[in-house]
């Protein structure tokens, strides 16, 4: 058996993602809170509930697990709510508690990205609007100013908005996450506030700590079209994916939002982004059918040979995580890749998937991309937005009702990749030996 090594550059950052309201727990002032009270809405009536119970505290053994396996940095969202519980107050101790964890990081020898909206909204932000309004900017740069000048000793890379193309959709075109709307002029009003406010939070964090790294986490949705030689697949593909990619990303660059309802000028956005975090799960095929006019006359599926999550959630599409860091080096920014990761109760998918998105990742970064560091999502089980606790994609399951945690192998298997900077023949032929005559042919 040969043995190799794909290794990566000293000081790569590896590390584990997790967001505020899908791990903290009893957060019952925002707006996910409010929305997963109405029948209907998440998977089986699930709630967010106690979650991980990292407002109790087990975030500090959750942070051990990951330091010890090799991790030295981690992914956190804070919540707008906790800080911010209403328009004239403050919340000293939970800027507290939020400095406690990211002190613990510290300890632990782990650097922290902080990432300041996370899908969430404080309930008195929803009832004047939301995003909608764009009274919304200036509050988001408030509490962005309060939370950075509290909490900057800790933390130095700052994530403003995470995938803002999937709040925007998902809210306001597919009507699955709050507040449930399915009106493209909305969709296109929070965008444009969406832009405005990552640009408001980029000048206020430069102007408390220059030298901080600001940028977004982008979800990128490889599409390809379903006919490879069809001219309207091809344009269909190109079209969603203009709009789903490059939207918000290029309003970061240009000034201007450009969608295919409209186009906004934003130019206090121009120029500010100081890295680009990339978020990616899978790849979709898109071909025109009639009998989807809500989506612009085309269908959406996957490969039909492609290995599928244990959910059908996710396809495993190695090619088109690089096809994303190709996109993403696009923009001339460091790149980091903010999540990554798949949905997987049985741990059987999972080191498979992971084997060959890290190769991926080593592929780009062969190819002189400026990738600086990969997190893993997810480090525990946790509620899955709309999908409640139907997902697992914890390198550690977590059982919501008792809070017991347990490995799963694909833990190990993260730890050694972390651990050896690399990804190697010995771990492939133990953890995914079906990899290995692919991955090591020779």
């Amino acid at each position: 058996m040969s043995q190799a090594a794909f290794h990566f550059p000293r000081g790569f950052q590896w590390g584990t993602a997790t967001a505020a309201h899908q791990v903290e727990g009893n957060n019952l002032n925002n707006n996910w809170a409010a929305w997963e009270n109405i029948p209907g809405k998440i998977e089986h009536g699930q709630k967010a509930g106690l979650a991980c119970d990292w407002w109790g505290g087990r975030w500090r053994e959750d942070l051990d697990r990951a330091a010890n396996a090799g991790q030295n940095t981690h992914r956190l969202s804070i919540e707008w709510s906790r800080i911010q519980p209403a328009p004239d107050r403050w919340d000293e101790s939970a800027l507290d508690k939020y400095m406690e964890i990211l002190r613990g990081l510290k300890e632990r020898k782990m650097t922290a990205m902080v990432t300041l909206h996370h899908f969430t909204n404080p309930i008195w932000i929803e009832e004047k609007g939301g995003w909608e309004n764009e009274a919304t900017v200036a509050a988001f740069e408030k509490f962005t100013r309060k939370a950075v000048e509290t909490l900057k000793e800790y933390v130095t890379q700052w994530c403003t908005v995470n995938e803002p193309n999937v709040y925007a959709v998902e809210g306001f075109v597919e009507g699955v996450f709050p507040p449930g709307k399915h009106d493209m002029s909305a969709m296109l009003r929070v965008m444009a506030n969406l832009v405005r406010g990552h640009a408001a939070a980029y000048h206020a964090i430069h102007s408390i700590q220059p030298n901080a790294q600001v940028g977004i986490a982008a979800q990128y949705r490889s599409l390809a079209p379903g006919i490879a030689w069809s001219p309207i697949d091809q344009a269909l593909a190109k079209m969603m994916s203009n709009f789903f990619n490059d939207s918000f990303t290029r309003a970061l660059v240009s000034g201007t939002l450009r969608t295919p309802m409209g186009s906004v000028r934003i130019p206090a956005a121009k120029n500010t982004q100081d890295f680009l975090g990339l978020n990616y799960y899978t790849r979709d095929y898109m071909t025109f059918d009639l009998r989807h006019a809500n989506t612009l006359f085309s269908r959406r599926y996957f490969r039909p040979d492609a290995e599928l999550s244990k959910n059908k959630f996710i396809a495993n599409e190695p090619e088109g995580f690089f096809e994303a860091m190709k996109w993403a080096y696009g923009y001339k920014l460091p790149i980091v890749i903010t999540e990554n990761g798949v949905e997987d109760p049985d741990d059987t998918f999972r080191p498979t998937y992971l084997a060959e998105h890290i190769h991926q990742v080593w592929k780009a970064v062969n190819n002189n991309y400026p990738i600086q560091g990969y997190y893993h999502w997810s480090l525990v089980d946790n509620f899955e937005w709309e999908r409640g606790w139907t997902q697992r994609f914890g390198l550690w399951e977590v059982d919501p009702e008792s809070q017991a945690r347990r490995k799963r192998p694909s833990a190990d298997f993260y730890a050694e990749i972390c651990r050896e900077n690399g990804l190697s023949s010995d771990m492939v032929a133990r953890y995914a030996p079906k990899l290995f005559s692919k991955l090591f042919p020779n």
